[in-house]
């Protein structure tokens, strides 16, 4: 049987880099939910489909994918049936996984949802009380996430010129692995701050 090709892009294959620290206990699932942008839940997702079929779960996009106008209109109705029946008060994300796992109408989340927007059913808003604000832990090793800043300050004394201090900060750390001063914050002098610390430390999962 013929393999199939798989080409993950930039973001897949930091999903891959991560997943795999976390699979091989390197990198907690708190970590990499904040490195990936993604929720807990959502991660601990990712990561057994990621387990299950390995680089073919972070093939993504629209690759593949059914436009909803192609779905036949007995499975739209269907879909639009259960979501005011069965599964009313589901968000779309939520919906869509029902749908798989019991309906057997297996479709992309965005699919499920153009149908269901097209009939005028949105998906619910749950309120959520206040978030208050905690201190997150550090990253626990040193290359994770690096947090990048210009500073503007008389750094030569108070009767010397304005300058502004670009530079990165690891996180885990608190070292600053590269800084430059810059007349003024811009994008090259955070460019050339990067340059600096993928050449002296390597490409950092986060910035």
């Amino acid at each position: 049987m013929e393999e199939e090709q798989i080409s993950l892009g930039t973001k897949e294959q930091k999903r891959a880099t991560v997943l795999n620290q976390v699979l091989a206990g390197g990198l907690r699932l708190a970590e990499a939910a904040a490195l990936l942008a993604l929720s807990p839940r959502q991660l601990k997702r990712l990561k057994s489909r990621y387990r299950q079929r390995g680089p073919a779960a972070l093939w993504h996009g629209n690759r593949g994918r059914v436009p909803w106008q192609a779905v036949p209109p007995e499975q739209q109705d269907r879909i639009r049936t259960l979501a005011q029946g069965r599964y009313l008060g589901f968000n779309h994300q939520h919906l869509t996984e029902m749908l798989q796992e019991h309906e057997q109408l297996r479709f992309h989340r965005t699919t499920v949802r153009r149908i269901l927007l097209a009939a005028g059913l949105r998906t619910p808003r749950v309120r959520r009380p206040p978030h208050h604000r905690s201190r997150r832990d550090r990253m626990s090793r040193e290359g994770m996430l690096l947090q990048a800043d210009g500073s503007r300050h008389r750094w030569l004394g108070p009767q010397g010129p304005f300058w502004t201090l670009v530079g990165a900060i690891d996180d885990a750390t608190g070292t600053v692995p590269a800084a430059q001063f810059r007349e003024q914050e811009d994008a090259q002098g955070y460019l050339r701050v990067l340059q600096q610390v993928v050449r002296t430390k390597g490409i950092p999962l986060g910035l």
